[in-house]
């Protein structure tokens, strides 16, 4: 795709060039500390992250680089959804926050859950 690229040659300075004439432009962020990606039952985070951004015509894409770490999520459960499974299911508050812990945070498999057993 681009010529002379493949080992043979291409000079930074001429693939900073090339990359401009295509309308895009990569730049390192500075000073990153950590980089989080949260999902709903764990965390992947980077402490010595290396986050560059490649603009290609208006979309952006972020790269990360570093060491991953894994960490279980903790969720939290609102007393309001605990109010409501107990009123639903008759179940203790106890009862009721397990479920929904189990259940990470769905309202309706806890409800179905206690209901059931």
């Amino acid at each position: 795709m681009f010529p002379g690229i493949g080992g043979k040659g291409v000079s930074p300075k001429k693939m900073k060039q090339m990359m401009k004439q295509m309308g895009i432009s990569i730049e390192e962020i500075e000073g990153v500390e950590e980089v989080i990606f949260r999902t709903a039952d764990r965390e992947i985070f980077f402490q010595d992250a290396s986050v560059t951004v490649m603009d290609a015509q208006g979309n952006r894409s972020y790269q990360v680089v570093g060491t991953a770490q894994e960490r279980g999520r903790d969720i939290s459960i609102p007393d309001s959804d605990v109010d409501l499974v107990v009123a639903q299911t008759g179940s203790t508050p106890q009862e009721a926050k397990a479920a929904l812990k189990d259940a990470g945070g769905d309202l309706a498999e806890a409800i179905l859950k206690l209901s059931s057993g």
